[in-house]
């Protein structure tokens, strides 16, 4: 998909930034042959990189001789980004803090929070002549218990503008300031990454470290990246040119010279580049910014529901494809999803006609479909495939999601169960799933703060090494149900195990809720 870039009026005297990028160097065709024979007798042999006997090694076709045309032409388009913020701090006044004496002196030794001053730095670039200026919505965004004071941006030419926040999305994590000046700027324009394939040459131009103007080259190490963040826009574009902390915001250019991608994250043990560095596709940001010059809401597709991966296990316990869907764990009960029949432990393979994969997931379709518009979903249930009809609601705010029941709604969920528990006490096993059971009375269910009305199993004691133990199975949770039928009794989850073990499953689906929580579905490896 071709993505609309910005387009501003331009005066004629105003001479944007070119794009074209011509090799000019002579390139021999089919590469260079390098010859390890010199041609001297024996004994006379001079060191293969002696001056003089290297041949001249030039590109093979296509790859650059050098990046400083383009970059020369690039980088005035290219600007630091700063801000001045106010952040809350607590502060403790007390000398005695943390020894037996505190609270003799002060009546506590608390104090109030305190205001400090703190900075950020980023990199961002100019799309049109009148000063409008993309780059990230962390760059410009105070952490925690903070605000932004002022915001500045400064050129490559050392000059110093104050910035005006025009808008920003933060589930895209992009935002675009304004600067103003008597003169055009040099600017750049967004390119289509959807053409960008995977080994194709790009640069990178930024602030790292708050160093200005830093170039940086390398490859599209992959396209399309989901990196288990969660989320409709975990999807990037990701390259091994070295990004670091202050590249954010900053631009990745093909070498036509277009924006094919904003610098917005890497992956890290260090906080230095290790060569993973992640870009928002031109694609995805360019509508947005559209919208956010515009000054127009941005409004994102969602069904109400909380979604796990379709991970090795799981699709075991389902005899289901690996990477092909993602798995239903709950609902909000009355949203789009509840209203169109989906249930909880389904498995959405298609939304609109398009399959849900790896790269294509179901919240990225999801956000990218208008609200209100109807929709066929198609799912897997009980091993049958069907299709029902959602009518797609319109996403909550970040903030209002994180306050609801649904905060990881329409997003990658991590495993509930992620906190192994201590050594249980032992009793009888079953051993093929490692778990004590117990049928769930009334009065076991007021104990564990369950309704009289559940029914169930409750577990008793786990297994410390199988596989429910490692996931974190404990004891208290309640056992709803084993590959997909209701549990009551012992016989009902021996009954369940012989009959994933006769369709040659190794691993069962179970529907299990720890005290206090929603209940959840999680495949334990069968033994």
């Amino acid at each position: 998909m071709v993505s609309n870039t910005v387009e501003m009026e331009e005066s004629k005297d105003v001479k944007p930034v070119r794009y074209a990028y011509g090799l000019t160097t002579a390139l021999l065709l089919g590469g260079a042959t390098l010859s390890l024979a010199t041609g001297y007798p024996a004994g006379a042999q001079v060191a293969q990189n002696e001056a003089g006997q290297m041949a001249h090694v030039v590109p093979r076709g296509g790859a650059p001789a050098s990046f400083a045309d383009l970059t020369e032409q690039l980088a005035p388009a290219v600007v630091n980004i700063s801000t001045r913020q106010r952040i809350q701090v607590q502060q403790n006044n007390n000398p005695f803090a943390g020894t037996p004496f505190e609270g003799l002196f002060g009546g506590g030794g608390g104090a109030s929070p305190q205001t400090r001053e703190a900075q950020s730095l980023g990199s961002g670039f100019i799309i049109s002549a009148d000063g409008y200026i993309v780059t990230n919505n962390h760059v410009i965004t105070a952490e925690g218990r903070g605000e932004v004071e002022s915001i500045t941006v400064t050129t490559p030419d050392g000059e110093e503008y104050p910035a005006k926040l025009i808008g920003k999305d933060a589930a895209s994590d992009l935002a675009v300031l304004k600067v103003e000046r008597s003169k055009p700027f040099p600017f750049v324009k967004f390119g289509d990454s959807s053409h960008a394939r995977v080994g194709d040459w790009i640069i990178a131009i930024g602030n790292p470290f708050g160093l200005g103007g830093t170039v940086t080259s390398g490859i599209i190490s992959a396209v399309y990246r989901n990196t288990g963040g969660g989320g409709a826009y975990d999807r990037y574009l990701q390259t091994d040119a070295a990004i670091n902390r202050g590249n954010s915001g900053g631009p990745m250019f093909d070498m036509n010279g277009q924006v094919i991608g904003i610098n917005n994250a890497i992956f890290s043990p260090t906080g230095g580049s290790v060569g993973i560095g992640f870009a928002i596709p031109a694609e995805t940001a360019a509508p947005i910014v559209q919208k956010l010059i515009k000054g127009e809401a941005i409004e994102r597709g969602y069904l109400g529901v909380r979604i796990q991966p379709l991970n090795d296990d799981l699709a075991e316990s389902l005899g289901l494809e690996r990477n092909k869907g993602e798995f239903i764990q709950s609902l909000e009960p009355g949203g789009a999803a509840d209203k169109a029949g989906i249930k909880a432990g389904d498995v959405v393979v298609k939304v609109g006609g398009k399959e849900v994969t790896k790269e294509q997931t179901l919240s990225y379709l999801v956000a990218n479909t208008e609200p209100g518009s109807r929709v066929p979903v198609e799912v897997i249930r009980n091993g049958r495939r069907m299709t029902l009809n959602a009518t797609v609601a319109k996403r909550p705010s970040e903030d209002e999601l994180q306050q609801s029941f649904s905060s990881d709604d329409d997003q990658q969920n991590a495993d509930p169960f992620n906190n192994p528990p201590k050594q249980q006490e032992q009793g009888y096993i079953e051993k093929s799933i490692g778990l004590s059971v117990t049928p769930l009375t009334p009065q076991i269910a007021r104990q564990l703060g369950a309704s009289d009305s559940v029914k169930g199993l409750v577990i008793v004691a786990v297994d410390p090494s199988s596989d429910a133990g490692q996931k974190g199975f404990a004891r208290g949770f309640i056992l709803l149900q084993a590959n997909g039928q209701d549990v009551s009794t012992q016989a009902d989850l021996e009954s369940a195990i012989r009959a994933a073990k006769a369709d040659g499953r190794s691993a069962i689906l179970l529907r299990v809720q720890p005290r206090g929580q929603p209940s959840a579905f999680v495949p334990v490896r069968i033994r």
